[in-house]
């Protein structure tokens, strides 16, 4: 099955993706860590990216639709998208390699949103997501960093985004009748638990 996972920063798509992808057996691509993993090569496109994720902005089209590309060539048996596609020239390239079959929709408010990014810690190792009172990764004991995308300045500039760029797509996939919402403000299991009654 390929599903899209849209949703404000701090909803959980991370989470749920990764869960979602377990349970019907298809691949998770974040493309946020397919980003930040390019990011990390010191060249030109690298220090760009870096730049550009470190401000909270979006990476050009041109550079998230050749990863997103290549991530679903190796993903035959399905795919759950995480952070893709982020605006209406994302989700028609989209359409013009891949059939999309539902899109799933966490809402939460801004303000849950930064209270939830504020508080998260990643794993510098294996991008476990944990909170602000954890020393170490709970998977791998390595520590546990603050992304700068995820800092008060960074944060304000990726809810703006996401309100003027991205959530305009509930509308080009509501008409064909793909959207599903789900209230993410509860817990990781009462969330998921609505995930699955969607995929019924």
């Amino acid at each position: 099955m390929n599903i899209v996972l849209l949703g404000i920063q701090g909803s959980g798509k991370g989470t749920q993706a990764a869960l979602l992808a377990e349970q019907v057996g298809a691949k998770h691509i974040d493309v946020g860590d397919l980003l930040r993993h390019r990011a990390q090569q010191d060249d030109a496109l690298g220090r760009k990216i870096k730049g550009l994720l470190a401000k909270g902005k979006l990476v050009p089209d041109v550079i998230s639709n050749k990863l997103v590309a290549a991530a679903l060539k190796d993903a035959p048996d399905g795919w759950i998208l995480d952070g893709y596609p982020r605006d209406l020239a994302e989700a028609e390239y989209l359409d013009q390699i891949a059939d999309v079959e539902l899109v799933i929709f966490l809402e939460i408010s801004d303000k849950l949103a930064v209270e939830r990014l504020s508080k998260r810690r990643v794993c510098g190792k294996c991008h476990a997501i944990s909170d602000s009172s954890k020393k170490k990764c709970a998977e791998c004991g390595s520590a546990l960093v603050h992304r700068e995308d995820d800092k008060p300045d960074a944060i304000k500039q990726r809810l703006e985004v996401f309100h003027d760029v991205t959530e305009p797509l509930m509308e080009y996939y509501r008409v064909r009748e793909l959207v599903r919402r789900v209230d993410a403000s509860g817990s990781v299991a009462e969330v998921f638990k609505k995930v699955l009654a969607d995929l019924h």
